[in-house]
Parts: C-alpha cells; sequence; structure tokens
C-alpha cells in the first residue's frame, strides 16, 4: 500500500467523514419534510452573505465571512420557517426556490464588483475538499459536535416535527419556532460546509443518502446508519477515483453518489427487498 497516498488523502477523508455524519442526519429530516431544495437555497443565501464581506473588502478567510453567513443564514431560516405553515396557495418548495434564484442572481452581480469574482462562484460550487487543512477540519468537528448535541437533546421535537407534522399540531407545539430552530441550525452546517466541498456536494451528502436509506428501511435509527455508510462510501470512493485519474474533487463525488443511488435502486428491484415498518 502506497502510504503516501493515504498521507495526502487523510485531511480529505477525514473531513468527509465529518461531514457525512451530521448531513446524514440532517438529510432525513429535509427528504421527509419534502424540502429537497432547502439546503442548496440556504447555501446560496450564506454565499451572498460571503460575496458581500468579499466585495466590501474582507479576506476571503476572514471571521466575518463566516459572520456575514451566518446572518444571511438567520434571515433564510426565518423565511422558511415562517412559510411552512402560512396558509397560501403557493407551496413551500416554490418558496425555497423562488430564494434561491434571487440569491444566486444577486450573489452574480456582486461576485462581478468583487476581485475574483469569476474564481469566488467557481469555489463556491465545487470547494475544495481535496485541499482542506487540519485547522478547518478541527473547526467543522467542533461546530458539528455543538449541532449534534443540540439536535441529540431535542430530538423528539425535531423527529416528530420531521416525520409526524400533523402530532406536534396537535399537541400544540409552536410548529414555527421548532422550524425556526431546525433551519438555523441546518444552516450553520451548510456555512461551514460550503467552503470546503462546495454547494453542489453539500446537496449531495444531504439528499442522496437519506434518499438511499429510505429504499430499505423506515426505522429512524437505521436511517441514520444506512444514510451514513452510504455518505462515506461515496465520498471515499469519488476521492480515490479524483486521486487517481486526476479529476476535478467534487464533480467526482457528486457522480460517485449518483452512481450508488441507482446501484441501491437496482438492488432493490432485483431483491425485491420489502421496506421495513416504520419504527
Amino acid at each position: 500500500m502506497d502510504w503516501s497516498i493515504f498521507s495526502f488523502l487523510a485531511p480529505a477523508i477525514v473531513a468527509s467523514l465529518i461531514i457525512a455524519g451530521i448531513h446524514a442526519y440532517l438529510g432525513l429530516h429535509v427528504v421527509e419534510r419534502g424540502v429537497i431544495f432547502v439546503d442548496l437555497s440556504l447555501a446560496q443565501i450564506a454565499s451572498l452573505g460571503a460575496a458581500i464581506a468579499v466585495w466590501q473588502g474582507y479576506d476571503a478567510h476572514a471571521p466575518a465571512i463566516y459572520w456575514m453567513s451566518l446572518g444571511f443564514t438567520f434571515l433564510g431560516a426565518a423565511i422558511f420557517s415562517a412559510v411552512r405553515l402560512h396558509k397560501s396557495k403557493i407551496p413551500q418548495e416554490a418558496i425555497i426556490g423562488i430564494v434561491y434564484v434571487v440569491a444566486s442572481a444577486a450573489a452574480l452581480l456582486v461576485a462581478d464588483k468583487a476581485p475574483r469574482g469569476g474564481e469566488a462562484i467557481k469555489d463556491i460550487l465545487v470547494g475544495s475538499l481535496l485541499w482542506v487543512g487540519w485547522p478547518a477540519i478541527w473547526r467543522l468537528a467542533v461546530v458539528y459536535a455543538a449541532i449534534g448535541a443540540f439536535h441529540w437533546v431535542l430530538r423528539r421535537r425535531f423527529l416528530t416535527i420531521s416525520f409526524e407534522p400533523d402530532s406536534a399540531v396537535a399537541q400544540g407545539w409552536r410548529v414555527r419556532w421548532w422550524d425556526f430552530l431546525f433551519y438555523l441550525s441546518f444552516g450553520i452546517v451548510i456555512t461551514f460546509s460550503v467552503p470546503v466541498v462546495g454547494v453542489l456536494l453539500v446537496f449531495s451528502f444531504l439528499v442522496i443518502p437519506a434518499a438511499i436509506a429510505f429504499q430499505f428501511t423506515r426505522r429512524r435509527g437505521l436511517l441514520a446508519v444506512y444514510s451514513w455508510l452510504a455518505g462515506v462510501l461515496a465520498s471515499a470512493g469519488g476521492l480515490w477515483v479524483s486521486f487517481h485519474y486526476d479529476l476535478p474533487t467534487g464533480p467526482v463525488v457528486v457522480c460517485v453518489f449518483g452512481v450508488l443511488l441507482l446501484l441501491a435502486y437496482l438492488v432493490r428491484r432485483m431483491t425485491g427487498h420489502a421496506m421495513e415498518a416504520a419504527g
């Protein structure tokens, strides 16, 4: 075994394991709620905040970038939590899509005036997973551990609202408030993930592992395990292919996610795997 390859890929592998862990769990909520593109929308809102900070003269790695991104994420969380139960003829997913398009257009306008605008947009889309450093990895670990603990303590509330929303309403819970807390914590995760893996890979880490897991079980514990395993397998395989064939890391990992989803679907079809009852 060539240990030099392993040592080179080690930071990216560790980062993938950390990112897959929190995204696998949050992705289950996203898929169950039917707000598939909320991560793209929040990621784009955070990117708009970062682009504005760069436009104002801050260095791309300055703390002000994160604070500006978090501020815009706070705004996005407030919007999405407010529209979920709002009686309107416009579906929530349509609102999410509109916010994404407007934030994307605004980011392009700001990037056009910012130094290295085109390069900044490309970095946002594909990230820099292969070149992530250990300080960034430790930062991810600390932030995601805090978010994970937050969700663990409040797991009954978040899981009920995502998987049994009618029950939450019947019990008189302030669903919009809990939605705001969910989207805010979700947005914080997105804000720290996008600079490392990019918008496209953030979407893949969230949605595709969950889509794979839901094909084989409805038990919440197994859903999290299957989703995490799918994320780890796809990211590790994508990193190896990217390094071995000298291809862009982000797009390769996204494609491996797609292949893994197709394989999972074929396995389910060929084996006639019956979905397990929710437990």
